[in-house]
This record gives C-alpha cells, structure tokens and sequence, in this order.
C-alpha cells in the first residue's frame, strides 16, 4: 500500500474542489506531463526507467514550481513498489528509522521494494542524511530527493555519489501558455466551468511575472479569475488590466539563503568587471528590488574596487566607500542612488587584477618560505644596544636622492629580485608601471656595480 501523504490523491473529492488551482491541475501520468522534455521525453533514461518499473535513487533538482513533486507525484502512480512520502520539514531521524524497519520486513514477507520520496531534502543536516546511507547503498530502498538548493552543497557527498541528480529547469513560456490554456479549458479540475475568456496581453503578463514557475503561475492566473468569474457571462474575460490589479505586483524571484542569492551577486560581479553598465545596473535593480541589504552589496563592491580594479584607477575604492558612507547617511530609497553610481563608476573603470594576483602570491611566497628575518639595515634601532648589533646600519634615506629613490635591498636575502606586483598598462597602472620599471633599472645597474666594486 503506497504512502501518498505529500500528495493530492489521498484528498478526499470533496476537499479537492476547494484546494488551490495548482494543486487541482497536477498532472497524474507521463501523457499530460508538460515540460522538462530532456527529462521525460520518449528515450530518456528516467523515461525507460518509469516503463520499467526500474527506478534508480536520484534527487530532483530545479527552482520552484518546476514539477519536481509532480513527477514524483506520477513515480507514485507507475511504480508497482511500496512509495513512501514525507517532508524534511517535518520528520526527522526517527520517522527514517521507522520507514527503513517497515522498508526491511516488506522485502522479507512480500519481496516488494519500497521508494522513499524526501520532500527539501537539502532540509535534513547531515546525521539525518547519513541514516539513508546503508540502506540506500545496499538497495533496501530507493531514494528520491526533491530541493530547490544546489545538491552539492545540500547533500552530503556520500549520498549523492550513490544518486543521480535529475535537473528540472524552468518552464518556457510556451510550456506555461500550454498550461495555462488547459486550466482555463478543463470542466473537472480546472476553471472551465466558469467560461472565462482570456486576453493574449493577460496571458503573456501572467506568464511574464512568474519566473518560469508553473505554481506561480496557476496561482496568478487563480487570482485574476476570481475577479472576474462571478460577473455576467459576456464580462467574464480577464484583460491585461484586470490581472494586474488582482496581482498588484510582481514578486520577485530571490532567497537571501539560498543558490538564487548567490547567482544574483555573481551576475552583478560579473558586469562590473565584464564592463557593462547597463548590466550593472540591471542585476543591481534586481538585488535592491528584492529586499538584499545594501550594506552585502556595498560590501562586495569595495571587494570587487581592489580586486578587479585595484591601482588601474585608484579612485575606484574611495568612490566606493563614499557610497557607503552617503548610503549610511541618507538611507533608503534615496541613498540607492550613490550604490548605482559607484556601481556604474566600477564597471565602467579600466580593470586590473594584478594587484590581487600578486598579493595572492605574496600570502603562498610567505607560506613557502616561512618568516624569514628582516635584514638588518632596515630594522628598527631605537636603542643603543641594537645599534651596537648594527640594526640600521647602512641604511639610506630616500629624501636625501633625487626623485627620493635610492637602489638599495628591502627584501630578505633569499627573496632579492623577486617580482611580485606587475602593473598592466590598464588606467593609471601604465604611469605606475613606467616608475616601476625605471626603479627596477636603476636596482639592477647599482646592483651590477656593487658586484664589480667587489
């Protein structure tokens, strides 16, 4: 007997008419499933597998209101073996004891396999995903696993590398306008019976607003036929206005926790060094619009002003900060403006990473060759006794040279020579690098002298 809990089929008919469209419009076989063709196509590998009645343990991946429960949903009906469901939400180490014990004494009196469906399974820490472990390695159970979040940081790698990781994408638009039409035109489970007519403008703003999540989309399209469904049958039509006064305003796709987090500030990191304001401003639009603090963003800016810009326009950095600091001062929403402008000012900079490459070779330099003693001429002699141990000694002056250079060593002896900074000819790093290069020189000839005084 299969456990359905999670699912709409153990729902009394009755309860069915006033659960949500969504809900009512899940699909229950392969034949009405829409989307997701690398998945369930004809051919697929999960596809041979339903017909098989082979199922393999694997995690459904993909972002909200992709069908990841749906397609369990439709394992459940398929599968001749025990189907087992629950949350991570709600269950724990003890409830997986329990579904494994009645998993072993299934096997032993009936030789019936059992599939065990997690709902978020990126919810369960890391002991109550080590209790499937044996169980799933020596087939008592398969395991199939539903998450929003990226399995290669939620589940834990011994677990993963005995699945299969089955991503589920976003719907198209053309899957949700499919979608969408048959909710509209279904009598039983869907909105058919009201006769309500659509415009393509409506459809196209339902479709646009929820981000490729069928759910969303079930549920826009819910919310604007209720404002319309219990008119005279002639305005019983939903317009583009009509939905958009019953949805009032989009909401954005973001999880401040989550992979959608992540993937925001990567694409706002990315324009800036890839040199696109509108870009930019775009992804920082988005970041703001969504509820991020504007302290993160400002945070990795001034990273990204030393990082990817660094000394090829050294006002990068102080541009940044003012930000921060007119942010601190005039709050939201106005102070969102000085975070676009240094936002704009970093992608529109000359770009150098050559000074966080070279402190980066600085810190595996120091590693490799541990704290080597600082020389002697450039030590610090506030006493007589360290000046008695020659600690200064020999020390030139800078101020007392012309261009106040001097050649003289200022690394340990085992490190003279060595090249860690090396400026582009990128912004302002090209008049550095004319310097550099001309002290370098100037070293290089003294040294040479010295060694023939020698």
């Amino acid at each position: 007997m299969k456990n359905l809990d999670l699912f709409s089929q153990g729902t009394p008919d009755d309860a069915l008419d006033t659960a949500p469209l969504a809900e009512r419009m899940r699909p229950l076989t392969l034949a009405d499933y829409i989307g997701q063709p690398h998945l369930v196509a004809e051919g697929t590998l999960l596809r041979r597998s339903i017909a098989e009645d082979k199922l393999f343990s694997m995690i459904f991946w993909g972002p909200p209101g992709s069908g990841k429960t749906t397609l369990a949903r439709i394992l459940a009906n398929e599968t001749k073996a025990n189907f087992v469901s629950f949350s991570a939400v709600l269950s724990g180490v003890k409830e997986i004891r329990q579904v494994i014990d009645d998993a072993r004494d299934l096997w032993e009196a009936k030789k019936q396999k059992t599939i065990l469906f997690v709902d978020e399974i990126h919810r369960f820490n890391k002991a109550q995903q080590d209790a499937f472990l044996p169980h799933v390695e020596s087939g008592l159970i398969t395991l199939i696993g539903a998450t929003t979040e990226n399995p290669s940081f939620e589940v834990i790698a011994p677990l993963l590398s005995r699945t299969r990781v089955m991503l589920l994408r976003q719907f198209t638009d053309e899957d949700l306008m499919a979608i969408l039409k048959r909710a509209l035109s279904d009598p039983q489970r869907g909105l058919g019976k009201f006769a309500i007519q659509i415009a393509e403008e409506a459809l196209q703003f339902i479709i646009g607003i929820s981000d490729g999540d069928a759910r969303t989309a079930l549920n826009n399209l819910e919310a604007a036929a209720s404002m319309v469904q219990s008119l005279p049958g002639e305005e019983r039509t939903i317009t583009a206005k009509s939905a958009e006064e019953a949805l009032l305003k989009k909401a954005l796709l973001y999880d401040k926790d989550g992979e959608e987090h992540y993937n925001l500030i990567s694409a706002l990191h990315k324009s800036m060094r890839g040199s696109d304001p509108d870009a930019t401003l775009y992804w920082l639009g988005r970041m703001l619009a969504a509820g991020e603090d504007p302290l993160y963003i400002l945070r990795r800016m001034v990273r990204f002003a030393s990082e990817d810009i660094g000394n090829a326009d050294p006002h990068a950095l102080v541009l940044t900060m003012a930000a921060q600091q007119a942010f601190h001062f005039i709050g939201l929403p106005e102070g969102e403006l000085a975070i676009a402008q240094a936002a704009v000012y970093l992608a529109v900079a000359p770009k150098s990473n050559s000074l966080y490459t070279g402190y980066g070779q600085t810190k595996d330099l120091i590693n490799k060759t541990g704290y080597l003693p600082v020389p002697l001429h450039i030590r610090n002699a506030p006493t007589k006794l360290m000046k008695e141990l020659e600690y200064g000694k020999d020390y030139k002056y800078a101020h007392d040279y012309s261009d106040a250079y001097v050649p003289q060593e200022y690394f340990p002896d085992k490190l003279q020579g060595k090249v860690l900074y090396s400026p582009t000819d990128a912004g302002y790093e090209k008049i550095i690098k004319e310097r550099i290069t001309e002290w370098r020189r100037r070293k290089t000839e003294a040294k040479k002298g010295s060694e023939k005084k020698g």
